[in-house]
């Protein structure tokens, strides 16, 4: 199997991690075993090599289904599990030998082509969101629906048995009355592990309209992962609290109840504000502390910038990690110049884009660390 080739599957079963099947190593080494063994790759049987390999109980079927026909560009393959596929939607087809990449195979036979769209798919992982045409978003809306953020976890104050540990003199003792008093083994306990909350603000100003949809469908995937650990605000002229309206189940129908309920939309933008609002009605009571707030904005700030940075601050003390996503970040050329970003910025943990798939991943990962 080429490289290229088990590039792509590792970053098939990536997905499947973040959209919550359990697609460990041994899992994704089984799986490529299995794919090499097929010899002639259709898809057809690379979706039931994925499908045998990958998943480890029912509930991942319909999760695995999804995350093809999202990061393939298709849909499942009809017929059976070896007998001939449904022909595959127009790709850039690819040479695939047995051998390493750059040899040439001992045979005259000619090499076989991978008909899959993965390029494609990896393409629109790195296209801006602003750029995107009608078709391209619908495919990029399927890969937002996969990224679920896990946040980092922090030490409960509640303790649950385990086999190592301080030791639980409660249940100790209870342990040693139903043996006449005897003690037969120490019974042990450890400090629980919790996620943190997530708390995700986003500026739906008009400056940010070309990106608003793809983040907000970040946000639905986030609050899907962790309903009562998640919550999410729109900033603009006002705050608004939508995570009621993104905990639907379909995306197109949580954007449409939070598009409701937000009266500013493609409006003005007042950071300064709509944080402070945000910390005296919810983060000050706690809702931000300990938490890993996370805000989408560009820093274009109507107010003053003092202001920002006095509330960006303030926001950072009670955070247990602020973290800043600017669309603009990853464009070449980019420079922090405006006033309410170049006022953010000393305030801040983590300073990372938010214009295409690949960048809200990279998010993901760094909410996780």
């Amino acid at each position: 199997m080429s490289a290229d080739v088990s590039a792509l599957l590792v970053g098939f079963a990536r997905t499947l991690r973040h959209a919550g099947v359990a697609a460990g190593p041994d899992r994704v080494q089984t799986m490529l075993r299995a794919v090499d063994a097929l010899g002639d790759i259709t898809p057809g049987r690379l979706y039931w090599a994925g499908r045998q390999t990958l998943c480890a109980e029912p509930d991942d079927l319909a999760i695995y289904d999804a995350a093809f026909a999202a990061y393939f560009g298709g849909h499942r393959p009809a017929g059976d599990r070896f007998g001939p596929a449904a022909p595959a939607p127009p790709s850039i087809a690819a040479p695939y030998t047995s051998g390493p990449p750059g040899e040439a195979s001992d045979t005259d036979e000619e090499p076989l082509l991978l008909g899959l769209s993965a390029s494609t798919v990896e393409i629109l992982r790195q296209r801006d969101f602003a750029l995107l045409t009608p078709r391209e978003r619908d495919e990029v809306r399927r890969l937002l629906a996969l990224l679920g953020p896990e946040p980092a976890t922090r030490r409960s104050r509640r303790r649950r048995p385990a086999r190592g540990g301080e030791v639980d003199p409660a249940r100790t003792l209870r342990a040693a009355l139903r043996h006449a008093g005897e003690p037969t083994r120490l019974a042990r306990r450890r400090r629980d592990e919790r996620p943190r909350r997530l708390v995700l603000l986003v500026d739906v100003s008009g400056s940010m309209s070309p990106y608003a949809d793809a983040l907000l469908r970040f946000a639905h995937a986030a609050v899907r992962r962790r309903p009562t650990r998640t919550e999410v605000f729109t900033l603009g002229t006002r705050l608004t609290r939508i995570t009621r309206a993104l905990r639907h189940r379909d995306p197109d129908a949580a954007l449409h109840a939070a598009s409701v309920a937000i009266p500013d939309w493609h409006g003005g933008t007042r950071l300064a504000d709509a944080l402070k609002a945000f910390l005296d009605r919810w983060g000050q009571r706690g809702t931000a502390r300990g938490s890993i707030v996370v805000v989408f904005s560009d820093g274009w700030e109507r107010g003053s910038p003092d202001a920002l940075a006095a509330q960006t601050h303030r926001l950072s003390r009670l955070a247990y990690r602020l973290i800043w996503v600017n669309p603009h970040r990853g464009k070449a050329g980019f420079a922090p110049l405006a006033g309410g970003m170049a006022a953010a910025l000393p305030h801040l943990d983590d300073f990372v884009a938010g214009h295409t798939v690949d960048a809200l991943d990279e998010l993901v990962r760094v909410i996780a660390k």
